[in-house]
């Protein structure tokens, strides 16, 4: 297995930086980059200017900025370099993660996103413990009570659920719940209160419960049919197996049946997942929750960074999260063998 991981790491490098040099040339070549969208607010200031003092300014709304300013506009972002040389000095750099500067917020990208997890760890790492701790338990009696009106009834409203985008479960709970049109239950804006810091421990775990009710529920019901009918076909499959007859035969329960020789074989696909869905539970982030529910997470990041084209954000945080999703991946494949021993990566060595 030690062989198959180090082709695994082997095999990261060149997939990184494909990732990277791909993003950098569609970044680097559209229209409307840094410098552009400089230049455009320096003439619009300038136009402006020109207006108010009578056209007496040094500016000339006409022929734009002087080629020397703009020199210096393409000095400050970098662009006065070749393209692959400017590449190679970001890789370079992006090797001990410093992944420089943000343009648009005049911060290091870095302590940038450290600012913005909390927001996206919070609703992920709560979006992702629900749906486990309601998909399995969910998916099991679906599979032992296959057909019946429980299962029918649960599969109608896990696939309403699932139908209904999260931004529009959004927005009905808040027109519900939220001080819309019917009851003002739960607040709308941030994950704690403003005096938060006055509170009591209990209170403030309390109140940043409260604040986390409306966007979890959005951002988790959306998810819940996947995992379960998961669950339930995983079991189903392993239910009508030979075995499981022969345990029956032997006078095993269907305790003993379920939860000693099914459940280790039907749990498996469930469980490789495990791994990567808990990483990306820590840095994903919703930009249509986040918006609704006025949280400050990343997934309103890497949407300002795009519509600003503050590249270092956008190439930092990509990859940074590219080697997390690939080590996850790879973590995700590693969980085969560690839950399943009739498994192995030697033949692929």
């Amino acid at each position: 297995m030690s062989l198959y991981i180090l082709k695994r790491f082997l095999l990261m490098i060149p997939t990184l930086f494909g990732v990277m040099f791909i993003t950098f040339v569609i970044t680097q070549f559209v229209p409307g980059g840094p410098v552009e969208k400089m230049m455009a607010q320096i003439e619009g200031h300038g136009a402006a200017g020109e207006a108010a003092s009578g056209g007496a300014g040094l500016y000339q709304a006409k022929q734009g900025l002087d080629q020397q300013r703009v020199e210096q506009l393409k000095k400050l972002y970098g662009f006065d370099k070749p393209p692959m040389q400017r590449f190679f000095s970001m890789m370079g750099s992006y090797l001990v993660f410093d992944f420089g500067e943000s343009y648009y917020h005049h911060r290091k990208v870095a302590s940038l996103v450290i600012s913005k997890l909390p927001v996206s760890m919070s609703l992920g790492l709560w979006s992702f413990l629900i749906v486990y701790s309601v998909c399995i338990p969910l998916g099991i009696s679906k599979a032992i009570r296959d057909g019946s009106r429980f299962d029918v009834f649960t599969s109608t409203v896990i696939l309403m659920g699932y139908a209904i985008p999260g931004f529009v479960l959004g927005i009905v709970l808040i027109v519900l719940f939220g001080g819309g049109s019917f009851w003002n239950i739960f607040p709308l804006r941030g994950l704690i209160s403003d005096n938060w810091h006055q509170m009591s421990l209990v209170a403030r775990v309390l109140d940043y419960l409260w604040h986390m009710v409306l966007p979890i529920t959005a951002s988790t019901v959306g998810s819940l049919a996947v995992m379960t009918l998961l669950t339930k076909n995983s079991f189903l499959e392993e239910i009508r197996k030979q075995y499981v007859m022969t345990a029956r035969a032997k006078g095993l329960s269907d305790g003993q049946v379920l939860y000693k020789h099914v459940f280790r074989n039907a749990i498996i696909p469930i469980i490789t997942g495990f791994p990567g869905s808990f990483i990306a539970a820590f840095f994903t982030g919703s930009l249509l929750i986040e918006t609704i529910f006025s949280l400050d997470g990343m997934g309103l990041l890497a949407y300002e960074s795009v519509m600003n084209r503050d590249y270092p954000v956008v190439l930092g945080t990509l990859y940074f999260f590219t080697i997390i999703g690939l080590v996850s991946r790879l973590l995700s494949d590693l969980s085969y063998v560690w839950v399943d021993p009739r498994i192995s990566f030697e033949r692929l060595q």
